[in-house]
């Protein structure tokens, strides 16, 4: 009989984003393929999510950078990989993967890593430092964008990186899957008037590069000013940028127009409630999960013409792309949305739903992992 192979993927921390997201998602790919998941990391609330796709968690300080924590982490991984016969390791940060790494040449085993994100390159250390997620067996790269980014920045033979786009949970984003409750509950927090205007919503953390203040000028110069902006996210990291957002909304005098949210959980219902969604990022997304969700949703988005948004939005299909940083632009595209007849935006939303299902499943991205996964057993 076979050996059931054993998939051991290896992060900093079990928090939130999509990093840990996806580590959950090919987890259940893993277990749904009758193969055993294993997932190490330092710890967090989404350890549940890997026991929930009948995987187990093994808690390491795999977040620290210091070295000697590293090497320990490397000895640690090895005894892992022993103890379980583990038959892949497959890193998705820096420091767990110089440990995975090395781990990996001792125990001779396939290494895998995804590339999730544009590292910083300040200097010759850090290249080096970032260098390690392109020394897998195999380099998954999140989007074109970033391939293109890893044969511009690093020495890395192209036949060893695949693209595989983020997937959006199909079950979870559907129009016709949505909670009537957890719709009352968003209704109530974001103090939705009674008579109901057009929602325009940015989802995205509160930090300087997603655009905020591009998105609050550019609704300052809508002629039609029938409209309720949430922009929704984390802020505790940002409270000074938050505040200057808040003075701006009223220099431009949006006050009762624009309303700040946390993060929800229920984020198919808040796609439900909007008319568009903006992401209007003035640095480029590796992916960004937000255009897919919303386009799987039905939503018409506008978004910035680099990163990632240029692979998963198709102008004038299914949503706009305008120029970063560019407000009249960015009006332009709001204001063509908000006055678009019913039959071309009733086209558009299906053709974004029909888009993220033929490209952008979760369950296409899970298989093509297990694809990668595959070609070294």
């Amino acid at each position: 009989m076979p050996k059931r192979p054993t998939i051991l993927q290896v992060l900093p921390a079990m928090t939130s984003g999509g990093v840990e997201r996806g580590t959950v998602e090919i987890s259940l790919a893993i277990v749904r393929a009758g193969w055993k998941s294993l997932v190490a990391s330092s710890g967090g609330p989404m350890v549940t999510g890997v026991s929930y796709t009948g995987g187990e968690h093994i808690n390491l300080p795999l977040e620290s950078k210091n070295p000697w924590v590293m090497y320990q982490n490397y000895h640690a991984l090895v005894e892992v990989i022993k103890r379980h016969d583990v038959s892949i390791i497959h890193a998705r940060s820096r420091a767990p993967a110089w440990s995975a790494y090395y781990a990996a040449k001792k125990t001779g085993i396939p290494f895998v890593t995804t590339f999730h994100g544009v590292y910083g390159l300040e200097s010759d250390w850090k290249r080096r430092y970032n260098s390690i997620m392109v020394k897998g067996d195999r380099v998954i790269a999140v989007s074109n964008y970033i391939r293109d980014h890893i044969l511009k920045e690093y020495e890395c033979d192209p036949s060893k990186i695949t693209v595989i786009h983020r997937g959006a949970d199909l079950a979870v984003f559907h129009p016709d899957n949505i909670a009537k409750g957890q719709l009352e509950i968003l209704t109530k927090a974001w103090r939705l008037p009674e008579e109901p205007a057009p929602i325009i919503l940015m989802p995205g953390r509160f930090s300087r590069w997603k655009g905020h203040e591009v998105l609050i000028k550019a609704l300052a110069k809508l002629p039609n000013q029938h409209f309720l902006c949430i922009m929704m996210g984390d802020s505790t990291n940002h409270p000074d940028y938050t505040e200057e957002l808040k003075k701006l909304v009223i220099r431009e005098k949006l006050e009762g127009r624009v309303r700040f949210a946390p993060n929800s959980k229920y984020m198919s219902e808040a796609y439900t409630l909007a008319e568009v969604v903006v992401v209007p990022s003035i640095e480029p997304e590796a992916f960004g999960r937000v255009p897919v969700e919303a386009q799987a949703m039905g939503k018409i988005v506008v978004t910035t013409n680099h990163g990632g948004a240029m692979e998963t939005v198709v102008e004038g299909e299914t949503g706009f792309l305008v120029e970063p940083n560019n407000v009249d632009a960015m009006a332009r595209a709001l204001q063509l949305v908000m006055e678009m007849g019913k039959d071309r935006k009733l086209e558009m939303e299906q053709a974004a739903i029909n888009h993220v299902w033929e490209h952008f499943s979760a369950d296409l991205m899970r298989q093509k992992t297990l694809d990668v996964y595959q070609s070294l057993l």
